[in-house]
């Protein structure tokens, strides 16, 4: 067995952490458990420290549970938030759950016995439990001052939304969650992101009054981007782990965007490298930083451990394509949704098929057909001082003709004003 606790402290993930938890955990195999709700069908990388903090934990030989919110999905959790969050049916969150499922087994070794993970579902229990066996059960172990010093019940307290009794009770549906894990599976500890602290401990403290038991908790930093931003948070929204929702190429863009400053972190956060690897890529790294060399090796990783090494693949000749001297052939080999989705965000022009059949002059197509210049005189200009490309080849003619044999899956034609400005241009 390895140190966990150790782990998390030398990766910078370490927040919180309860007294006796680290000596408790050298002793052997502990279990413990990490929540996640279904508000989405996919986990995004939001999700991701928290996916990394069980990795650790059943890589140093205990046994994580994934437990996934059905009920308390319904409820919504006020921690970190200023407003309510919209409730969900339960065909809603079951589909979301299925979608999670699929996401965490590519992280987790799910397998009987052992330390392999398990994952629990909170209706499972909270199903056929009504309103008076809950308060008299749960409710009655909790006074109401205990549930009100809470802080992220007196910033709502205090804010304009304020807060509802459904989402009040939601720190004790919580606790019940620890308590039943703890009672019914061993559980000993429950880990979560740092605003999830008070939660937590109120399941350290249900099982305290209510078995007189013994249990703990950890908690990890919320990670947050050098520049002020929302981490995980991008122009177009949220960086999600299903390839539907967020491209493998989006994705590793993302981490490849990464500042030098957010990346040294990150590195250590989201990656299994150990400190004597990360050390060499980041002294490598400062001898040359315009290489990004600590990008590179973090966003490889994780589109590994996310998506594939075909994704990754994938999203590196996508990359050499779009900043580099990458190879046409590669546009051929991908679906029409491949190349819509690698230039989802350029400017796009629809083309008459029947037209180009009979041939388009260059500057006709990119200045009357499309509006890649505003005019023929400037399209022309460009083209005669050699800064044109049109299926990654100079045009050297304004009056060279195009036609249907240019398209590139019989669909697309792409165009390059200097080096970095692309256009896609559309055959329908």
């Amino acid at each position: 067995m390895t140190n966990f606790v150790e782990e998390l402290r030398w990766r910078g993930m370490l927040h919180d952490i309860m007294p006796n938890t680290e000596e408790k955990l050298n002793e052997g195999m502990t279990s413990g458990y990490i929540g996640f709700d279904p508000t989405a069908d996919s986990l995004h990388v939001g999700h991701l420290t928290q996916i990394m903090t069980l990795i650790h934990f059943q890589n140093a030989g205990h046994k994580p549970f994934a437990l996934v919110g059905g009920a308390t999905g319904m409820v919504g959790d006020p921690s970190g938030k200023s407003d309510e969050r919209n409730l969900q049916t339960e065909e809603m969150i079951e589909h979301n759950l299925k979608g999670m499922k699929t996401q965490l087994a590519k992280f987790l070794k799910f397998e009987d016995g052992g330390n392999g993970a398990v994952m629990v579902n909170n209706a499972d229990w909270f199903k056929d439990m009504n309103l008076f066996t809950f308060i008299r059960d749960v409710g009655k172990h909790i006074t109401v001052n205990y549930m009100m010093a809470k802080d992220s019940v007196k910033r709502r307290l205090e804010g304009d939304s304020g807060l509802s009794f459904t989402e009040f009770c939601y720190q004790l549906i919580q606790g019940y969650d620890f308590y039943h894990l703890w009672k019914n599976n061993n559980c000993l500890v429950q880990m979560g992101g740092s605003d999830q602290w008070g939660n937590i401990v109120t399941g350290t403290e249900l099982i305290r009054r209510k078995d007189q038991g013994t249990a703990y908790a950890i908690t990890t930093q919320l990670i947050k981007k050098a520049d002020g931003t929302k981490f995980g948070k991008t122009e177009s929204g949220a960086v999600w782990l299903d390839a539907e929702k967020t491209s493998p190429y989006k994705f590793y863009q993302f981490w490849l965007n990464a500042s030098d400053d957010d990346v040294k972190k990150w590195i250590r956060i989201f990656t299994l490298k150990s400190k004597e690897e990360i050390e060499a890529l980041e002294t490598e790294h400062n001898t040359a930083p315009h290489l990004r060399i600590l990008q590179k090796a973090l966003a490889e990783d994780i589109t590994v451990k996310t998506h594939s090494v075909e994704a990754l693949e994938t999203a590196i000749k996508t990359s050499e394509f779009l900043f580099g001297n990458g190879s046409l052939e590669f546009l051929k080999s991908l679906s029409e949704n491949q190349v819509l989705e690698m230039f989802e965000g350029i400017p796009q022009f629809n083309v008459s098929k029947a037209e180009l059949t009979d041939g388009i002059d260059a500057a006709t197509l990119l200045a009357e057909k499309t509006a890649v210049f505003p005019s023929k005189g400037e399209a022309k200009k460009l083209i005669q001082g050699g800064g044109v490309s049109v299926n990654k080849e100079k045009i050297a003619d304004a009056n060279h003709v195009f036609n249907a044999e240019n398209l590139i899956n019989d669909k697309f034609i792409v165009v390059q004003k200097g080096k970095k400005n692309y256009f896609l241009l559309i055959a329908g």
